[in-house]
Protein backbone atom coordinates (compact mmCIF):
# COMPACT_ATOMS: atom_id res chain seq x y z
CA UNK A 1 0.00 0.00 0.00
CA UNK A 2 3.06 2.22 0.90
CA UNK A 3 4.43 1.34 -2.57
CA UNK A 4 1.43 2.59 -4.29
CA UNK A 5 1.39 5.33 -2.20
CA UNK A 6 5.21 6.74 -2.54
CA UNK A 7 4.94 5.62 -6.62
CA UNK A 8 1.40 8.32 -6.78
CA UNK A 9 3.49 10.49 -5.03
CA UNK A 10 6.30 10.48 -7.47
CA UNK A 11 3.68 11.10 -10.68
CA UNK A 12 1.85 13.79 -8.57
CA UNK A 13 5.30 15.34 -8.20
CA UNK A 14 6.55 15.10 -11.74
CA UNK A 15 3.56 16.06 -12.63
CA UNK A 16 3.74 19.62 -11.19
CA UNK A 17 6.40 20.54 -14.46
CA UNK A 18 9.62 19.90 -15.99
CA UNK A 19 11.76 22.36 -14.84
CA UNK A 20 12.58 19.78 -12.23
CA UNK A 21 12.61 17.21 -13.75
CA UNK A 22 16.18 16.84 -13.29
CA UNK A 23 16.34 16.21 -9.81
CA UNK A 24 15.91 12.55 -8.15
CA UNK A 25 16.30 10.69 -4.84
CA UNK A 26 14.77 7.41 -3.16
CA UNK A 27 13.26 6.21 0.28
CA UNK A 28 12.84 2.44 1.19
CA UNK A 29 9.31 2.39 2.55
CA UNK A 30 9.97 -0.72 4.49
CA UNK A 31 12.90 0.76 6.18
CA UNK A 32 11.06 3.63 6.96
CA UNK A 33 7.96 1.36 8.54
CA UNK A 34 10.90 -0.54 10.15
CA UNK A 35 11.59 2.71 11.92
CA UNK A 36 8.30 3.31 13.32
CA UNK A 37 7.04 2.16 16.70
CA UNK A 38 3.38 2.74 15.94
CA UNK A 39 3.88 0.88 12.81
CA UNK A 40 5.18 -2.56 14.50
CA UNK A 41 2.35 -1.71 17.06
CA UNK A 42 -0.31 -1.79 14.43
CA UNK A 43 1.45 -5.19 12.99
CA UNK A 44 1.63 -6.84 16.30
CA UNK A 45 -2.11 -6.05 16.79
CA UNK A 46 -3.63 -7.18 13.34
CA UNK A 47 -0.83 -10.39 13.89
CA UNK A 48 -2.48 -10.97 17.29
CA UNK A 49 -6.01 -10.74 15.32
CA UNK A 50 -5.28 -13.24 12.76
CA UNK A 51 -4.13 -15.96 15.08
CA UNK A 52 -7.47 -15.47 17.51
CA UNK A 53 -9.53 -15.58 14.16
CA UNK A 54 -7.77 -18.00 12.88
CA UNK A 55 -8.37 -20.57 15.79
CA UNK A 56 -11.76 -19.29 16.15
CA UNK A 57 -12.44 -20.99 12.67
CA UNK A 58 -9.95 -24.17 13.48
CA UNK A 59 -12.36 -24.60 16.54
CA UNK A 60 -16.01 -24.94 14.54
CA UNK A 61 -14.36 -27.03 11.78
CA UNK A 62 -12.66 -29.31 14.90
CA UNK A 63 -16.44 -29.49 15.56
CA UNK A 64 -17.87 -30.65 12.20
CA UNK A 65 -15.16 -33.31 12.20
CA UNK A 66 -16.44 -34.61 15.46
CA UNK A 67 -19.96 -34.61 13.92
CA UNK A 68 -19.17 -35.92 10.79
CA UNK A 69 -17.25 -38.60 12.70
CA UNK A 70 -20.42 -39.48 14.88
CA UNK A 71 -22.81 -39.53 12.09
CA UNK A 72 -20.30 -41.83 10.21
CA UNK A 73 -20.27 -44.65 13.05
CA UNK A 74 -24.09 -44.46 14.31
CA UNK A 75 -25.39 -43.60 10.73
CA UNK A 76 -26.37 -47.44 10.75
CA UNK A 77 -28.09 -47.30 13.42
CA UNK A 78 -30.32 -44.28 12.47
CA UNK A 79 -33.60 -43.31 10.58
CA UNK A 80 -33.79 -42.16 6.90
CA UNK A 81 -35.15 -38.83 8.83
CA UNK A 82 -32.55 -38.78 11.49
CA UNK A 83 -29.68 -39.40 9.16
CA UNK A 84 -31.37 -36.57 7.06
CA UNK A 85 -31.32 -34.09 9.77
CA UNK A 86 -27.91 -34.94 10.99
CA UNK A 87 -26.46 -34.38 6.98
CA UNK A 88 -28.64 -31.12 7.35
CA UNK A 89 -26.62 -29.89 10.86
CA UNK A 90 -23.19 -30.91 8.89
CA UNK A 91 -23.98 -29.25 5.90
CA UNK A 92 -25.39 -25.97 8.15
CA UNK A 93 -22.01 -25.26 10.04
CA UNK A 94 -19.85 -26.27 7.17
CA UNK A 95 -21.75 -23.02 5.52
CA UNK A 96 -21.27 -21.20 8.52
CA UNK A 97 -18.02 -21.56 9.14
CA UNK A 98 -17.22 -20.87 5.21
CA UNK A 99 -18.99 -17.14 5.82
CA UNK A 100 -17.25 -16.60 8.96
CA UNK A 101 -13.81 -17.43 6.78
CA UNK A 102 -14.99 -15.29 4.36
CA UNK A 103 -15.82 -12.41 6.83
CA UNK A 104 -12.43 -12.45 8.42
CA UNK A 105 -9.89 -13.27 6.24
CA UNK A 106 -11.95 -12.33 2.90
CA UNK A 107 -11.39 -9.10 0.50
CA UNK A 108 -12.67 -6.22 2.40
CA UNK A 109 -13.03 -8.55 5.24
CA UNK A 110 -12.84 -7.75 9.00
CA UNK A 111 -8.44 -8.19 8.86
CA UNK A 112 -8.56 -6.09 5.88
CA UNK A 113 -10.49 -3.33 6.95
CA UNK A 114 -8.10 -3.44 10.84
CA UNK A 115 -5.65 -2.82 8.41
CA UNK A 116 -7.09 0.29 6.99
CA UNK A 117 -7.69 1.11 10.68
CA UNK A 118 -4.23 0.60 12.20
CA UNK A 119 -2.18 1.07 9.23
CA UNK A 120 -3.36 3.61 6.74
CA UNK A 121 -2.82 6.71 9.26
CA UNK A 122 0.49 5.88 9.15
CA UNK A 123 0.77 5.50 5.63
CA UNK A 124 -0.72 8.65 4.90
CA UNK A 125 1.89 10.24 7.12
CA UNK A 126 4.52 8.64 5.25
CA UNK A 127 2.76 10.16 2.37
CA UNK A 128 2.44 13.69 3.54
CA UNK A 129 6.28 13.56 4.50
CA UNK A 130 7.41 12.57 0.51
CA UNK A 131 5.54 14.81 -0.34
CA UNK A 132 6.45 18.09 1.48
CA UNK A 133 9.79 16.74 0.53
CA UNK A 134 9.51 16.46 -2.85
CA UNK A 135 8.06 19.84 -2.91
CA UNK A 136 10.36 21.98 -0.73
CA UNK A 137 13.61 20.45 -2.16
CA UNK A 138 12.01 20.56 -5.78
CA UNK A 139 12.55 16.74 -6.22
CA UNK A 140 11.35 15.37 -9.98
CA UNK A 141 10.97 12.17 -8.95
CA UNK A 142 11.18 9.90 -5.55
CA UNK A 143 11.43 6.50 -6.27
CA UNK A 144 10.65 3.71 -3.42
CA UNK A 145 13.21 1.18 -3.46
CA UNK A 146 11.17 -1.62 -1.50
CA UNK A 147 8.68 -1.53 -4.71
CA UNK A 148 8.41 -3.54 -7.82
CA UNK A 149 10.41 -1.18 -9.42
CA UNK A 150 13.93 -2.75 -9.80
CA UNK A 151 16.87 -0.48 -9.23
CA UNK A 152 19.91 -1.97 -10.02
CA UNK A 153 22.20 0.32 -8.15
CA UNK A 154 21.67 2.64 -5.51
CA UNK A 155 23.99 5.42 -4.25
CA UNK A 156 22.89 5.83 -0.57
CA UNK A 157 23.87 9.58 -1.29
CA UNK A 158 20.63 9.84 -2.40
CA UNK A 159 18.60 7.54 -0.23
CA UNK A 160 16.39 10.04 1.54
CA UNK A 161 14.49 7.14 3.79
CA UNK A 162 16.30 8.80 6.87
CA UNK A 163 15.32 12.12 6.03
CA UNK A 164 11.53 11.07 6.33
CA UNK A 165 11.87 9.53 9.19
CA UNK A 166 13.40 12.71 11.08
CA UNK A 167 10.99 14.67 9.40
CA UNK A 168 8.02 12.70 10.82
CA UNK A 169 10.05 12.97 14.67
CA UNK A 170 11.51 9.28 14.25
CA UNK A 171 14.60 8.30 14.91
CA UNK A 172 16.37 6.27 12.44
CA UNK A 173 17.35 3.19 14.06
CA UNK A 174 19.02 0.95 11.73
CA UNK A 175 21.35 3.12 9.92
CA UNK A 176 24.45 0.80 9.87
CA UNK A 177 22.03 -1.54 8.53
CA UNK A 178 20.73 0.13 5.52
CA UNK A 179 23.96 2.25 4.13
CA UNK A 180 24.95 -2.19 3.73
CA UNK A 181 21.77 -2.38 1.85
CA UNK A 182 22.49 0.63 -0.06
CA UNK A 183 24.57 -0.58 -3.42
CA UNK A 184 23.02 -4.03 -3.49
CA UNK A 185 20.91 -4.86 -6.31
CA UNK A 186 17.23 -5.18 -5.27
CA UNK A 187 15.70 -7.65 -7.62
CA UNK A 188 16.51 -9.13 -11.19
CA UNK A 189 13.10 -9.22 -12.94
CA UNK A 190 11.52 -7.23 -15.68
CA UNK A 191 11.38 -3.17 -14.62
CA UNK A 192 8.22 -2.02 -14.72
CA UNK A 193 9.30 1.66 -15.91
CA UNK A 194 11.45 1.86 -18.81
CA UNK A 195 15.00 1.60 -18.49
CA UNK A 196 15.60 5.24 -19.54
CA UNK A 197 14.16 6.16 -15.77
CA UNK A 198 16.33 3.96 -13.73
CA UNK A 199 19.73 5.25 -15.11
CA UNK A 200 18.64 8.89 -14.55
CA UNK A 201 17.70 7.57 -10.83
CA UNK A 202 21.11 6.20 -10.37
CA UNK A 203 22.75 8.81 -12.13
CA UNK A 204 21.08 12.59 -10.94
CA UNK A 205 22.09 15.37 -13.12
CA UNK A 206 23.00 18.96 -11.61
Amino acid sequence: MVKGIIAFAAIAILSMGTANAQKYAYVNSEYILENIPEYKTAQQTLDNLSLTWQKEIEDKYAIIDKLYKAYQAEQVLLTEEMKKRRQDEITSKEKDVKDLQKQRFGYDGDLFKKKQEVVKPIQDKIYNAVKKMATDQSYAVIFDKSSDLIMLYTNPKYDKSNDILLAMGYKPAQAATKEAKGSAPSGTTTPRTPTRENKDADQPKK
